[in-house]
């Protein structure tokens, strides 16, 4: 298979540039690293400038990645490295996450409550838990060098992706004072699917053990963006059972479902325990009642970028209070506003901070 190449990183790999390759478990990393490497061989690039690296998200990966990804480095002859984010797994994010909007909608930080879970518009689970630990450890390992970092994304695999460039230097963050820098490359962005399937089968690649179960991709076990087929695969997977669980429990005690319109609690009905089942069928009333509560509330008032742009009428405040006291009964939350005036208190600091903060 042909590899997408450009100026910058042909010019990288003249220069013998450490090469990274990230890899996943998934099938466009290995695909995509294999048919890289035997062009990097004729390009006369050293083996010896090449690792393999992988970004352990914890609990929400299958139970076989980690050694789908050992034989991935193996069977491209590269050593692997292994990073993790020092703050704790994605579901340990997801709890956190929840954990800090409930105090800030308690301390009337927020107009509504914000859920646990990452979204298309907020993906912390790529930078957080991926790019922000991977590219500062290669910059670590080759202190002051240029490195090309090989990540196995196609434009065929989406809209978002089908601007794609072959490659793309990496902005500050990602830049040192030594001169480190990283230039993402993407070798494999005009492949199609059948080539990635042709790579694999012709050099008997190893993937992740979702596609022989009839999941289109490979990831973390469950996505906030997967398909309803491939949430549908790795909750009928017994691998996958005590992960299961603790993120329908998460729904039922935040009252978010993990995607906007589907519980995985409800792909799951039947493989929960009864406890189980009566929290969730609990946390989805709770979920129908906040979501009432909110729509009703004054929607003129709803924060911008997140502050208020106007002061509440005493007869807004106390609908506001109203209405918050049910939610944060709900979720066993304390709360000093809770009078009309209080409100309107709160709001008129928020607005002030937000006009100094404007004025800096």
């Amino acid at each position: 298979m042909m590899i997408a190449l450009d100026p910058a990183a042909r010019a990288a790999i003249a220069a013998g540039a450490p090469i990274a390759f990230s890899l996943s478990g998934g099938k466009d990393s290995i695909a995509i690293a294999s048919a890289a490497m035997r062009a990097l061989d004729g390009m006369g690039h050293p083996r010896n400038r090449r690792v393999a690296i992988h970004a352990d998200l914890g609990r929400i990966d299958w139970p076989s990645t980690p050694a789908t990804v050992e034989a991935g480095a193996a069977s491209l002859g590269l050593p692997l490295i292994v990073v993790r984010r020092g703050a704790g797994d994605l579901v340990a994010r997801w709890e956190r996450r929840f954990e800090l909007g409930s105090e800030r909608y308690a301390a009337l930080a927020t107009y509504h409550l914000t859920g646990p879970w990452s979204s298309a518009a907020n993906r912390f689970c790529t930078s957080e838990l991926k790019t922000q630990v991977i590219l500062p450890e290669l910059l670590r390992r080759y202190p002051g060098e240029q490195i090309l970092s090989v990540v196995g994304i196609r434009r065929e695999e989406s809209l978002k992706r089908r601007g794609t460039p072959i490659s793309k230097a990496e902005g500050k963050a990602f830049q040192r004072a030594n001169g480190g820098r990283i230039v993402s490359w993407h070798p494999g962005v005009d492949w199609k699917l059948a080539e990635v399937w042709a790579e694999i089968a012709a050099h008997q690649l190893p993937v992740g053990e979702s596609y022989a179960l009839g999941s289109e991709r490979y990831g973390c076990a469950f996505c906030v963006l997967a398909s309803l087929n491939d949430l549908t695969v790795a909750a009928r997977s017994p691998g996958n059972r005590g992960l299961l669980f603790h993120l329908v429990d998460m729904e039922a005690k935040s009252t978010f479902s993990f995607q906007p319109d589907r519980w995985l609690g409800e792909l799951a009905r039947d493989y929960l325990p009864a406890s189980l089942a009566a929290d969730l069928r609990r946390g989805q009333n709770r979920a129908a009642e906040r979501r009432a509560i909110e729509a009703a509330l004054p929607a003129g008032l709803k924060y911008v970028a997140g502050w208020p742009q106007r002061m509440p009428t005493p007869a807004e405040a106390e609908a506001i209070v109203q209405g918050r006291a049910k939610i944060l009964a709900m979720h066993n939350l304390e709360t000093p506003y809770t009078s009309a005036a209080l409100v309107m208190d709160r709001f008129a600091d928020l607005i002030a901070q937000r006009e100094l903060k404007a004025a800096a």
